[in-house]
């Protein structure tokens, strides 16, 4: 009963629940809307210069090394989520629209998240290295495997165009903060030590920002009064069936790989995540003429769905025991 009450009670938890409430009732637009996002983008690029400021380059190249456990990450975004979407396609027309079915499947699609599942893994104390590398790479590949898997798998309008500045956001936005992080490691790493608290702040402010310019965005939109009422109680019921479908196999399936705690943890939340980020602006590519508000409204709620199941989860693994050190006795 204690586990329960510090889960349903737990700050962060209660922090997105807060944030996506308030965000609802006073979503940003016009010039808020944009420092919002400009915001929310600064916090990330300091979230992953502070990942490399941490990480020592040897455990960065043994995170680049562990392609088994990228593999698995990988199978579970691009080979597992679509199988799963292609099966609920069971569901239409009797439970949910063509439209909503076509939103579950483009978010069967989409890449994982990444600045979520790198602050989840290091919230949990999991191989933050190894979450970089698979959540950075998964969501550079998303920029052509989505496209491809969503003109084989569904009927548009017109064919994908992909933008190369896509790339170099990611590359702007994520992989040039980390690489400064390393550069800047020797001079920052000992300050970083004894203010471990800013760390944990910039985590999970992160995510907080990333809730909150969700639900600006989709009140702007008028998404939620487009569609009945009990369809979104279907797609909420649909999305939490997905995720636990997902977590359950990853879990499982990286203790059938021999992996570590850690590596099992990377896995379980880059494996399991769908980013909204890089969806909303595919499904504006991608779905032209088309009601995007209500193809992209499972994506939208799985986000928040999925934010907040892994804040529980990575809450638990946050307050296990750190293991003890190993003695040595002389002979």
């Amino acid at each position: 009963m204690k586990a329960l009450r510090d889960t349903v009670l737990d700050p962060f938890l209660l922090s997105i629940f807060a944030v996506a409430a308030l965000a609802s009732i006073f979503p940003a637009s016009g010039t808020a809307e944009d420092v919002l996002g400009w915001v929310t983008r600064i916090a990330i690029g300091l979230l992953f210069l502070i990942y490399g400021a941490r990480l020592s380059p040897r455990d960065a190249w043994e995170g680049v090394k562990h392609w088994r456990l990228h593999s698995v990450i990988l199978a579970s975004t691009y080979l597992l989520f679509p199988a799963l979407g292609l099966a609920l396609r069971i569901l239409e027309p009797s439970l949910i629209s063509e439209d909503l079915y076509t939103g579950v499947l483009f978010l069967c699609l989409v890449p994982s998240t990444v600045q979520s599942s790198i602050a989840f893994t290091s919230i949990a104390r999991g191989n933050v290295a190894g979450a970089v590398v698979s959540a950075s790479f998964s969501n550079i590949l998303g920029v052509f495997v989505t496209p491809l898997l969503v003109l084989a798998l569904m009927t548009t309008t017109g064919s994908a165009s992909i933008d190369p500045s896509s790339i170099l956001d990611i590359v702007a936005q994520l992989l040039l903060p980390f690489a400064v992080g390393q550069l800047l490691r020797p001079w920052v790493t000992g300050w970083l030590t004894r203010h471990s608290a800013s760390t944990k702040l910039v985590d999970r402010g992160s995510i907080l920002l990333v809730v909150f310019s969700a639900f600006s965005a989709s009140m702007n939109q008028h998404v939620w009064s487009s569609v009945a009422l009990w369809r979104i109680g279907i797609v909420v019921a649909v999305c939490i069936l997905l995720l636990a479908l997902v977590l359950t196999i990853t879990w499982y399936a990286g203790k059938w790989f021999g992996f570590s705690l850690e590596d099992r943890l990377v896995l379980l939340f880059c494996g399991s995540k769908k980013s909204l980020a890089s969806g909303l602006p595919m499904a504006a590519v991608l779905f032209v003429g088309q009601p995007i508000g209500l193809i992209v409204l499972p994506l939208l709620l799985f986000h928040q769905i999925q934010l907040m199941v892994c804040t529980v989860i990575a809450q638990h693994f946050a307050r296990r025991p750190e293991p003890s050190p190993v003695a040595v006795v002389a002979d």
